[in-house]
């Protein structure tokens, strides 16, 4: 079972905030699978592609319903392009790939065309992949793939579907990191990021806030702090986290939650 309640985070110009906490992860993840789900017949429907953004960590595992019954039959995978939020800068069959983790646990059971899984182009540098990445949507934009935001000028996926670390860093955006700050690009790299491995590539704020919807799947007590500070009615725009820097201009963000990640938040 899940508790629904309004997040009390800011919020940018026409944009709606949720918050979802779930008593079991098996609940979180029936929830997560029928989101997206949705969120797939939606855009499939509306513009005959679905662009949905993975991060790496946990939510791999937290999808893993979509690989099986009904949603294994009833979505429609061809409809489907995989982009990945930021990824490390070592070769695609590495442990560290999010691209490895993301096919091990769902690509590999779900059929959705090759050539519609954008992984890095692992043979560049990180400054390389980072270039060839955002040349890439680039061209997706030209072919009607992927959207353009009339409100940011920036890509609009459909959904991305986000973890958090503990310090409240977001893709390989991390806290007090000059990244944070980009506004130009749509992808960058970073060559010292705090967690390794240090050579990664990441989507930046604008491409993050330009998304239609965005699900924020936070779980454990390791990370109460960071979602107290992002959710507390008692924001300060200094010292922001990555996190509270994830406000969509025009679109839907949902936290998913359990008890134990909103431990701290009075009154939950």
């Amino acid at each position: 079972m899940a508790t629904d309640s309004a997040a009390p985070a800011a919020s940018g110009a026409g944009s709606k905030r949720n918050l979802l906490i779930f008593d079991a992860e098996e609940d979180l993840a029936v929830s997560l699978a029928k989101y997206t789900a949705d969120l797939s017949a939606k855009f499939a429907a509306e513009r005959g592609a679905f662009t949905v953004v993975l991060s790496g960590g946990s939510l791999i595992e937290a999808l893993r319903n979509l690989a099986e019954p009904p949603y294994l039959e009833t979505v429609d995978w061809s409809k489907w392009h995989v982009f990945w939020v930021d990824e490390r800068v070592v070769p695609k069959d590495h442990e560290d790939s999010n691209y490895k983790l993301a096919l091990d646990g769902l690509l590999a059971k779900v059929p959705i065309p090759p050539g519609q899984v954008y992984a890095i182009n692992d043979a560049l540098s990180a400054e390389g992949a980072a270039d060839d990445y955002e040349t890439v949507l680039k061209q997706l934009v030209k072919n009607g793939v992927l959207a353009m935001s009339t409100a940011t000028g920036f890509p609009r996926f459909d959904v991305m579907l986000l973890g958090m670390g503990p310090d409240g860093h977001i893709a390989s955006l991390f806290p007090g990191h000059p990244l944070v700050k980009e506004n130009q690009k749509w992808v960058t790299h970073i060559k010292d990021s705090p967690k390794p491995p240090p050579e990664r590539i990441t989507f930046t704020f604008p491409v993050i806030n330009s998304s239609a919807y965005v699900a924020m799947v936070v779980t454990g007590a390791g990370k109460a702090g960071a979602v107290q500070k992002a959710l507390s009615d008692k924001q300060a725009s200094s010292d922001l986290l990555p996190v509270e820097m994830a406000i969509l201009q025009d679109g839907e963000f949902t936290w998913f939650t359990d008890k134990e990640a909103v431990s701290m938040l009075q009154n939950k």
